[in-house]
């Protein structure tokens, strides 16, 4: 059983929450997440500062995967893309990438290369058998057998949902572990999915998009059975750190500002600082 698949069985639905960052990684578990989510876009605005326009590559997301595993043990689900690259050596390398590097599964989509955000316009997707030879090529390259493999499928908004259904079945057929389809509009959308379809469902509830913000109980019944919110977070933080620059900017001075901050006290707490600390103590009192 993969590490998403013990989550899974613990939480139904499950609830995957967007981390951008290591400390984020640590707040989420802290806060009781039993999975975790890094975001192709979050890494392309959040680390790099640009749109998610297939600009990024394989590395600048394994950086932050590194990061994130490195002090966070909670299973890491991770936008793969169109796996990073034209062919079946590219897809192999980004997923034998991500399991060196501790990510515990992935999601590789349907879209051309040159791919556009799930809730715009003027999306283009591969034909379906391209689709399955990226699946097929992630499967073969799986050095980790609990390593999950989701396909992501776009196909919706362009070829209606029986032709999505259809690119579903065939992505499971190629070896899909569960099924991310994106942008989807209403419930009843989800429950006709999750009854045509034997595999996890993943419903992907970010903000300001085409999908309501349903409630994990409202998902549930609908029979999905992971719930991603991979932006949530990022866009708090990036609003408070908008509104810190204006008043410091506009006052100077962070005095009204302040109230609204995580303390020195919170921070060292969240970071494990004091036992790093103890630790350098000890260590330095034994050379002595």
């Amino acid at each position: 059983m993969s590490r998403l698949q013990s989550a899974l069985a613990s939480e139904w639905p499950l609830q995957i929450v967007g981390t951008i960052n290591a400390n984020h990684a640590l707040l989420a578990k802290r806060a009781g997440f039993k999975a975790i989510y890094l975001s192709g876009g979050g890494v392309a605005a959040g680390s790099l500062g640009v749109p998610d326009l297939g600009i990024t590559n394989l590395e600048d997301v394994l950086i932050d995967v590194r990061r994130i595993t490195d002090v966070c043990d909670l299973p890491l689900l991770v936008d793969a893309d169109t796996g990073f690259g034209p062919s079946a050596f590219n897809i192999g390398r980004t997923v034998r990438s991500l399991i060196k590097n501790g990510a515990a599964g992935m999601h590789i989509e349907d879209q051309i290369g040159a791919k556009r955000c799930g809730h715009r316009p003027n999306k283009e997707v591969v034909t379906k058998a391209e689709m399955v030879d990226r699946i097929k090529a992630a499967v073969d390259a799986r050095t980790d057998s609990s390593f999950m493999i989701m396909a992501r499928t776009d196909a919706l908004a362009i070829e209606g949902i029986n032709a999505t259904l259809d690119r579903a079945h065939a992505y499971l057929e190629a070896g899909a572990d569960a099924i991310f389809p994106e942008a989807i509009a209403d419930l009843a959308t989800y429950k006709h999915f999750s009854s045509k379809l034997d595999a996890p469902i993943l419903a992907n509830i970010t903000e300001f998009g085409l999908t309501p913000l349903y409630s994990v109980e409202e998902l549930g019944r609908s029979g999905v059975s992971m719930v991603l919110y991979p932006l949530s977070a990022f866009r708090s933080m990036n609003k408070a750190a908008e509104k810190t620059f204006e008043s410091i900017r506009k006052n100077g001075t962070q005095s009204e500002v302040v109230d609204e901050m995580q303390t020195r006290e919170e921070l060292y707490d969240r970071i494990n600082y004091y036992d790093y600390e103890r630790a350098l103590d000890e260590f330095n009192s034994k050379e002595d």
